[in-house]
């Protein structure tokens, strides 16, 4: 059996782990929390499993995040583009239309380990007017060890992100949420999937806009709904699994891309013991997909659905929802991540939209 992909720990270049004793100091001091910040980042509702970190508190780090993501920076986490024909299908296309998708889905920039990095993020209707789903490996991760486990810094989340532009602003984290129980993952283990989501609540945008009032729109968030349905999964991948659309504009950070279909349920191997609740449809989105929305009753024509469940990790099916070897002419690889539930999901959302 082949092991799945599990995650893109790597999601950004991991090309040179070793870096410079001078860009490990600049990536951190740019990102210390105040004195007081400090002593609440580590506020943890034992009760609720609900951990949440303080990452741009004051205006003076608000600042700092916003000066250190130069265009040079930005840029860079951006994938070559390949000249190949416009390919596309059901499994993985870009999202054309102008609608509520395309302004409240967008990039989350950040720092882990200490290299840059990015993923998807989604504004949801909250009562807070400021708050975006992501995966949870997208806020607090491992070394590829699988240790080390440590809180992003330099979040920012860009909106409607598409060819460098940012029409809607830019927006520092402030607050980031996740269970408690995903901060202790190893990075591989797949007990931990079901955890594997979080919540960042922003500052507002050089405007003075919060983000749902900046985009004008919000998506719903839905717990406990059923897995086996019609989704459509976003994200801004930096590859594609097919060979053929890799490079192309929507698989290199560039612009939206998305995938359509019925959910098939990941059942684990016993090799892989993937816990239930892990739903996706076929899908060649890559990494930097990473946080993006699955979406039940999603409306093309408005752009609006329920989002209930991330983009987290991806695996081979069969045509029954076996488990198969990759390369297998019968399988196919399927975008993976944890469905919403009420038991894990709401009390992030709740922590978060309230703060």
């Amino acid at each position: 059996m082949t092991t799945p992909e599990r995650r893109w720990w790597g999601e950004g270049r991991r090309a040179s782990i070793m870096l410079t004793s001078a860009m490990l100091v600049l990536g951190t001091a740019i990102s210390l929390p105040s004195a007081a910040a400090a002593a609440a980042s580590s506020t943890v509702g034992r009760a609720a499993n609900v951990a949440t970190h303080a990452q741009a508190v004051n205006a003076a780090e608000r600042q700092a995040v916003l000066d250190y993501w130069t265009s040079e920076r930005l840029a860079a986490l951006n994938e070559p583009l390949s000249g190949n024909p416009a390919t596309s299908g059901p499994d993985g296309a870009p999202w054309t239309r102008s609608n509520a998708v395309a302004s409240t889905v967008g990039r989350l920039f950040f720092t882990s380990q200490g290299e840059d990095s990015s993923c998807t993020a989604t504004v949801v209707d909250s009562a807070n007017r400021s708050t975006v789903v992501t995966a949870g490996h997208c806020v607090h991760s491992t070394d590829l060890l699988g240790e080390n486990g440590e809180w992003a810094t330099n979040v920012m989340f860009v909106p409607g992100y598409r060819e460098g532009r940012a029409p809607y602003g830019t927006f520092v984290g402030r607050i980031g949420v996740a269970d408690s129980t995903w901060l202790r993952n190893n990075g591989q283990d797949p007990k931990f999937d079901s955890y594997d989501q979080a919540f960042v609540v922003l500052h507002k945008n050089e405007r003075g806009q919060r983000v749902q009032d900046a985009v004008g729109a919000a998506q719903s968030v839905g717990f406990d709904l059923p897995g086996a349905q019609l989704v459509f999964q976003f994200g801004y991948p930096r590859a594609a699994s097919d060979p053929a659309r890799d490079g192309l504009p929507e698989f290199t950070g560039r612009r939206l891309a998305y995938c359509t279909g019925q959910a098939s349920e990941d059942p684990g191997s016993t090799d892989w013991p993937t816990p239930k609740g892990q739903w996706g449809a076929a899908c060649v989105m890559g990494g930097g997909s990473s946080g993006g929305p699955r979406m039940a009753r999603f409306d093309v024509v408005s752009g609006l659905g329920t989002v209930v469940g991330v983009n987290t990790w991806s695996d081979f099916l069969d045509n029954t929802g076996t488990v198969c070897e990759r390369g297998d002419e019968a399988c196919t690889r399927h975008l993976i991540g944890p469905q919403f539930t009420s038991a894990i999901t709401r009390p992030l959302y709740d922590r978060a939209q309230r703060a």
